[in-house]
């Protein structure tokens, strides 16, 4: 190899690096840093005035699984994910079909449907607070109509997980409308023209068609979606603080209550780390099998 040819090529490698070196340094400050610091403290005990901190390898991950709280907080994850997920999901397509076609006032219903959206969270949550207000609330004015009890929705293990749901829905699903509309107009008008000609029913264009040509922008929804389950924080601060009894406790409440209520920043770590290695094995589940299942135009 030539001296020029060497000296191109170095060029070039340096030229690349400068340009990732932006994105590395971001990530690096705000991700890489972060995450093996979080593992590293995850290994040590909790220190204290008698009790300095020492190195204790896994304890802290055997004591969580030891703990009945912890897997408490996992089932109200793994119940808030596993509905909140799919029908936010379901609701933001029906909602982008809907305002994708010719309709009457087509920009008002799409600015209705994407209105929770903009909110900022606490907001959102201070208004649902004027429908679970016991007495109060919009619920139970409306129930009292019909002669029904007056319901604590936030304050009793029954409903409250079950009124944080709604609420997430209510704000996610016109979220994820903005995706599936934008989609749907990127999907050629000859396609819709030549099932109208075959003779094909509204239904089979879009189970065939329409569904096919959005699973790249479906995989990428309820992979947004995946990660806002396990980061949901604001509504529990304002609606119930993960009560009552812990029945509406998610993940991320339950590590900031251990690092900044408990001080017990070893545990919160613990569960940090087990966090990010789900969603790690989920990304590579991601990136492994379903992006080869998925039709890209």
């Amino acid at each position: 190899m030539s001296e020029h040819a060497t000296l191109e090529r170095r060029r070039q490698a340096i030229y690349g690096w400068l340009l990732l070196s932006p994105a590395l340094v971001l990530l690096s400050a705000f991700a890489f840093y972060p995450s093996i610091a979080t593992l590293w403290t995850s290994l040590f005990s909790r220190g204290t005035r008698r009790k300095p901190v020492e190195y204790v390898g896994l304890e802290n991950y055997t004591d969580l699984f030891a703990d009945p709280t912890f897997w408490l907080v996992v089932k109200n994850n793994l119940i808030y994910a596993g509905v909140t997920i799919p029908v936010s999901m379901g609701i933001a397509l029906a909602m982008a079909l809907w305002a994708n076609g010719k309709i009457r006032a087509r920009g008002f219903v799409r600015t209705a449907y994407f209105t929770p959206t903009v909110l900022p969270m606490i907001a959102a949550a201070n208004l649902w607070l004027f429908f679970y207000t016991p007495g109060l609330g919009v619920l139970d004015q409306i129930g009292s109509l019909f002669g029904l009890p007056s319901v604590n929705w936030l304050g009793q293990p029954e409903t409250a997980l079950w009124a944080i749901i709604i609420v997430t829905i209510w704000k996610e699903a016109g979220f994820f409308m903005i995706f599936y509309l934008a989609a749907l107009q990127t999907i050629p008008e000859d396609l819709k023209e030549a099932a109208d000609i075959e003779g094909a029913s509204r239904w089979t264009y879009t189970r065939r068609i329409v569904l096919p040509l959005l699973m790249p922008t479906t995989v990428f929804i309820a992979v947004n979606a995946l990660i806002n389950s396990v980061k949901l924080i604001d509504h529990l601060f304002i609606l119930t603080k993960g009560g009552p009894s812990d029945a509406s406790k998610l993940l991320l409440y339950y590590i900031w209550e251990m690092a900044f209520a408990f001080f017990d920043a070893p545990s919160a770590a613990a569960m940090t780390i087990m966090v990010i290695v789900v969603l790690a094995i989920v990304a590579a589940i991601k990136f492994s099998y379903l992006d080869k299942r998925t039709h890209y135009q």
